[in-house]
C-alpha cells in the first residue's frame, strides 16, 4: 500500500520550500506529485524517500546497515 504525503508534509521532510520543490520538479530533479483529485496532487512517500536517499549518497553521507 502506498502512502501520500501532501505538500506540507514533503516541505518538512526534506526542508525545501514550494518554489524550490516546483522548480526541481521543472529540471526533472525532484519526482512529480499525482493527483489526487482535479485539485489536489500528493507525492508518493517512497519517491521522496528514494530521492532523500539520492541526495544523502550524492553527498557520501548515506550510511547502509
Amino acid at each position: 500500500m502506498h502512502k501520500f504525503m501532501r505538500r506540507p508534509q514533503v516541505e518538512a521532510a526534506t526542508g525545501l520550500p514550494t518554489s524550490t520543490l516546483y522548480e526541481l520538479i521543472g529540471k526533472g530533479q525532484f519526482p512529480r506529485p499525482i493527483k489526487l483529485t482535479p485539485r489536489i496532487v500528493g507525492w508518493i512517500e517512497t519517491d521522496v524517500m528514494d530521492w532523500q536517499r539520492q541526495r544523502l549518497a550524492a553527498n557520501g553521507r548515506l550510511v547502509t546497515g
